[in-house]
């Protein structure tokens, strides 16, 4: 078996937020760009237009002096590090490797993106961008002022846009970007405004996108990707975990993130779940035997009656050996009841289906999961990897769930995996599998077909 060959990121990609580090053209709190080097990214972008205009947002955080006089400046320090770390992660899943993330001033970030890409897109990028940011973030440590351990702070980000014209320079586009950022935050209601001078971008309104959804599901418009996982120990290609997008055939390509949130509004989830499990199955029937697929599973489908008896015929239809299958579960997915999706759980690895706790150490990590569900897999969240090859509590952190998942004979796998570094890291502690941009990003199913013939 051959491995896939490595992707090496471009000076292009979207860097990872790596708090506490410096250098030249680098933010020495969240190790995002800086301002200088953005500016420089921006005037190279519209130098080469010939792939289209590039698209700039600028999201600021307006209540983070309150939160530095509540907490102090380690307080907010820890807030944009969180932060930094969120912007990076929804561009990941939502444009891939391909942008810019920078911080260009004390609570203001800078996104953009050389891609192609419609204005619906980007608005809709901003608008995941604002919820993920809205989302409570809490303070792990007591601040130099008292702040409580835990303590919960919300954000509530407002964030311009603006589309690229020609002729425009790096520090025109983050003037009107700065222009109607301060006309946002003097106002209340508003959180997203164009900053072109143009209409709104022309998206569709919630209730339309949640109808389209329902077509898309028979036009076969959610398109599947494979993100590989590879063997830490010699590279060597061991199977994919199946992604989704949508190709809206007038907004262009949809996120899993904004894709979820129209099926969760649109009560489609668990169709949408059970779509997506049969297409990635009849795609990865080709597969050589010894390539698993990972398949994530929503509280939906828990909720739907028989859940494992009709996964379990969905891989009968579509020629794929149980055997073959993992389901990626998280402790979230398990809280409405638990002794359901225990035996449901139960169920399909009695006909050996194996079950992956996904994002662990996220989350409350309850051991109580990880005794009474039959597990085979920890997957761990790519925030516990990101910062092991230079921060000694990570690594020792990581080696600590090591040592716990082989006490209970299960395997690991680690997400996010970015550098040599980190993979050196994760084969001295003995991790087994990983995936992430330093080797693949997401591939389309032909691209792994290809690899499988390979």
């Amino acid at each position: 078996m051959t491995s896939a060959p490595a992707s090496v990121p471009s000076p292009d990609s979207v860097p990872a937020p790596v708090p506490g580090s410096s250098g030249q053209g680098t933010d020495g709190l969240t190790g995002l760009v800086d301002a200088r080097a953005a500016l420089a990214w921006l005037d190279r972008a519209e130098g080469r237009r010939e792939a289209g205009p590039v698209h700039a947002m600028l999201l600021g955080l307006n209540r983070l002096q309150a939160v530095n006089l509540a907490f102090g400046r380690g307080g907010g320090d820890r807030i944009l590090a969180e932060v930094a770390r969120r912007i990076v992660q929804v561009l990941g899943e939502e444009l891939g490797p391909r942008g810019l993330v920078a911080r260009v001033s004390g609570g203001e970030f800078l996104i953009a993106s050389d891609a192609p890409l419609s204005r619906e897109r980007w608005q809709g990028v901003a608008q995941v961008l604002g919820r993920a940011i809205a989302r409570p973030l809490r303070l792990d440590s007591l601040s130099p002022e008292g702040g409580a351990v835990g303590e919960a702070v919300r954000l509530l980000p407002r964030i311009a846009l603006l589309r690229g014209q020609p002729g425009d320079s790096g520090s025109s586009l983050l003037d009107r970007l700065d222009q109607a950022l301060v006309q946002l935050q003097r106002g209340a209601a508003r959180r997203l405004l164009w900053a072109d001078g143009s209409h709104r971008a022309r998206a569709r309104s919630a209730a339309l996108l949640e109808a389209d959804l329902i077509g898309a599901l028979h036009r076969d418009e959610i398109a599947i990707l494979y993100q590989p996982q590879f063997r830490v120990r010699d590279g060597a290609l061991a199977g994919a975990e199946a992604l989704a997008r949508w190709e809206h055939p007038t907004i262009g390509r949809i996120g899993a993130a904004t894709l979820f949130t129209v099926a969760e509004r649109a009560d489609q989830m668990a169709p949408l779940s059970q779509h997506i499990a049969g297409a990635a199955m009849t795609g990865a029937q080709g597969w050589p035997e010894a390539w698993r697929l990972s398949l994530n599973v929503t509280p939906e489908d828990f909720a739907l009656p028989d859940f494992a008896g009709n996964l379990l015929g969905r891989a009968r239809d579509a020629g794929f050996a149980p055997e073959r299958l993992t389901i990626e579960i998280t402790e979230q997915t398990l809280i409405a009841d638990f002794a359901a999706c225990a035996q449901a759980l139960r169920q399909l690895a009695g006909q050996g289906v194996r079950v992956a706790l996904d994002d662990f150490g996220t989350g409350f990590s309850n051991f109580r999961t990880l005794k009474a569900l039959p597990l085979d897999t920890l997957k761990i969240d790519r925030s516990l990897v990101r910062d092991v090859a230079h921060d000694r509590r990570d690594r020792a952190i990581l080696a600590a769930m090591v040592a716990m998942a082989r006490a209970l004979s299960l395997s690991v796998v680690a997400e996010g995996v970015e550098t040599e570094g980190q993979l050196a890291v994760l084969a001295d502690e003995g991790v087994d599998l990983f995936q992430g941009f330093l080797r693949a990003g997401p591939l389309a199913g032909a691209d792994m077909a290809a690899l499988a013939r390979s």
